[in-house]
């Protein structure tokens, strides 16, 4: 038994599902590459911030990712310490530890103030690399990823990524499929269309007055329309059931026509048939007759 055994084994060893993992969560952050890196590795995403996979694998990457997320957001207040500690000629496109500028301040105590306000930066991107093993990904998080969630929304501190499960099962194996994505402006579902109308500003007090008086004009013409279409209504019913009782009176009258039809022609059978038999009668009447 697995007791004490958490997370699912999705039919593989131990190795080879840490490994998947790793893939997926990589290629969840890549998905933010910019254009010049996807056309050069040739693998544009359709959306960003998405990746689709089997649900039980989704929810097994998902805490993976949530805590790569947590760690660069954590550690971002301390970007803006270490620049501020970096001097002028060395900000910005400047920075080249080639230069004689770095290697000067290389030597001097301000290095080593900087140096400790980028240890937080540097612990959480260690970790983040055992998580993923992928450095490119680890970049894109700490660099565009995590700014972007705390300036689309700065107090959510959990729930960053989403899970939607697919309708449609995947060819082949017939498996559940799921997407998991980023949470963010960049895929928020749109629900302006939906939003419920706004009420007219009354600014004087006849506006307010007019107002009234059309909302009493409508009620009175949606009265009136009711009312005739309740009267139309029942004209049309009873002209209905005056064309139904005609109907019937029609089919009454031609049932007993042809049973009246069909009593005169059983009378003149009879009659036909009667007619030979007396002429039998009055041969057999002559014959007796000559006999004698």
């Amino acid at each position: 038994m697995r007791h004490r055994r958490r997370g699912r084994q999705l039919g593989r060893t131990s190795p080879h599902r840490k490994a998947m993992m790793r893939n997926m969560a990589s290629s969840l952050f890549l998905t933010e590459r910019s254009e010049l890196a996807n056309e050069i590795h040739g693998n544009t995403p359709r959306v960003r911030r998405r990746i689709v996979t089997t649900i039980q694998k989704a929810k097994e990457v998902r805490s993976i990712v949530e805590k790569c997320i947590t760690l660069a957001r954590k550690v971002q207040p301390c970007y803006d310490q270490a620049a501020a500690l970096l001097p002028e000629n060395l900000q910005g496109d400047n920075f080249d530890k080639q230069s004689s500028a770095y290697k000067t301040w290389r030597q001097s105590p301000d290095w080593q103030e900087w140096a400790e306000a980028r240890a937080p930066i540097v612990n959480a991107q260690r970790k983040a690399l055992q998580m993923l093993g992928n450095r490119e990904a680890v970049d894109i998080l700490f660099n565009d990823i995590a700014p972007a969630l705390i300036e689309e929304n700065a107090e959510r501190v959990s729930g960053f990524t989403r899970i939607l499960k697919i309708a449609k099962p995947r060819l082949g194996d017939n498996g559940t499929q799921a997407i998991l994505e980023i949470v963010g402006e960049s895929n928020n579902r749109d629900t302006s269309g939906s939003a419920a109308p706004q009420a007219p500003v009354i600014e004087d007090e006849q506006d307010a007055e007019d107002l009234a008086v059309e909302d009493t004009s409508e009620e009175t013409a949606d009265e009136g329309g009711e009312e005739g279409s309740e009267e139309t209504g029942d004209d049309e019913i009873e002209a209905e059931a005056s064309d139904d009782t005609e109907q019937e009176d029609n089919e009454e009258s031609e049932v007993a026509e042809a049973s009246d039809e069909a009593e005169e022609a059983e009378a003149d059978a009879e009659a036909t048939d009667d007619a030979p038999d007396a002429e039998e009668v009055s041969e057999a009447s002559e014959e007796e007759n000559e006999e004698e």
